[in-house]
């Protein structure tokens, strides 16, 4: 017995040993959350998602955000790096491939379809699905994690660099670190200049242009909050909180240019992860663990409506995450929302009242 337990001794040290004291990759600090909103109200919990038509289930890998071109046909960037389009009939065809992550999209004025590829940075595809590189970095830093993006009507792209540290599929060391690791951006195509229009931002994703585009949101996700910066009128070129404290985290925005902004929470807040922030060891305890140790998202489907004064006006949920889960963009077109999932294989369309 005593010939076992020395072994079994020498092995619980060394894995202590790995968990309290071998270098990690990340450098967290602390951070308290606000106590999460109560789900009553306008967040009180539904299943009005669970009526939403799936469209290409099992046919599609993680359509992270969704677009629709003037013929009616749905586009959707793969964890595979292609950008497919759905027909009207239903039939799935590859658009391009960029070789990387395609995650924001939006048509330019010229129907070119404008990407924030997590890996290949701003991109341009023509309608013969050409692909051209818009902007890798800025600042002499290079792009880790081109996120989302929104076009103005002056032909300028605003968009997100997620991480100047961590490359898309190291995004969750970026929520353990808890630093502002994000930018947010602006480039003319016309005099190919990029303005670093926001720095510091814990994990800049969705962006969204206001109806009278004097104003442009973007979320930071790991503060679950939605930060606005103006670029019209006496407050231009400063910024603010447009809405903080949200019932989960804020993925992708968009806006149906009529007062409205469409925003997907990828899922619910997560208790233990609230509780392990103000502690940063035990977050690097965690890093070090095999990542299917780490706390997991809730399978959970959520958009918020919200107003042009940050208030929210309306909740769709999923609660099981059977039909619709870990959503990531909602997008509204022809009295439908259209929705987009990192992880799922489908594309889900729920009809507006």
């Amino acid at each position: 017995m005593k010939k076992l337990f020395i072994p079994i001794l020498v092995i619980v040290a060394a894995l202590l040993c790995y968990l309290l004291f071998w270098p990690t990759k990340i450098d967290p600090v602390a951070y308290t959350p606000a106590k999460k909103p109560e789900m009553s109200g306008v967040l009180a919990q539904n299943s009005e998602l669970s009526k939403a038509e799936l469209i290409a289930k099992g046919k599609i890998n993680g359509p992270e955000d969704v677009v629709i071109d003037p013929e009616g046909r749905l586009y959707g960037g793969t964890q595979d790096g292609k950008i497919v389009r759905i027909l009207k009939d239903g039939s799935i065809e590859i658009f391009a491939e960029t070789g990387g992550r395609p995650l924001g999209l939006a048509f330019d004025a010229s129907g070119n379809l404008i990407v924030a590829d997590a890996y290949k940075g701003l991109l341009s595809i023509d309608a013969a699905g050409k692909i051209t590189v818009l902007l890798t970095g800025a600042e002499d830093t290079p792009f880790r994690f081109t996120d989302h993006l929104d076009i103005a009507s002056d032909g300028r792209i605003y968009f997100t660099d997620a991480s100047f540290k961590y490359f898309q599929k190291e995004y969750l060391y970026d929520l353990l670190e808890s630093r502002p690791n994000g930018r947010f951006l602006r480039y003319d195509p016309k005099t190919k200049i990029t303005d670093v229009l926001l720095r510091d931002l814990y994990f800049s994703n969705g962006v969204a242009l206001s109806q009278n585009q004097d104003f442009v949101l973007v979320n930071e996700t790991y503060r679950y909050r939605i930060k606005r910066y103006w670029l019209k009128g006496p407050k231009a070129g400063t910024s603010d909180i447009f809405i903080d404290n949200l019932p989960g985290f804020p993925d992708n925005i968009t806006a149906n240019r009529k007062g409205t902004f469409w925003l997907a929470l990828f899922t619910v807040r997560n208790d233990q992860m609230d509780r392990m922030h103000p502690i940063p060891f035990m977050k690097k305890i965690v890093s070090r663990l095999p990542k299917f140790l780490w706390p997991k998202p809730k399978p959970y489907g959520f958009v918020l409506a919200l107003n042009e004064n940050g208030e929210i006006i309306k909740s769709l949920q999923e609660p099981t995450g059977e039909h619709l889960k870990e959503i990531t963009c909602a997008r509204e077109h022809d009295g439908f929302l259209y929705l987009g999932s990192l992880h799922n294989d489908r594309i889900g369309k729920y009809k507006l009242e």
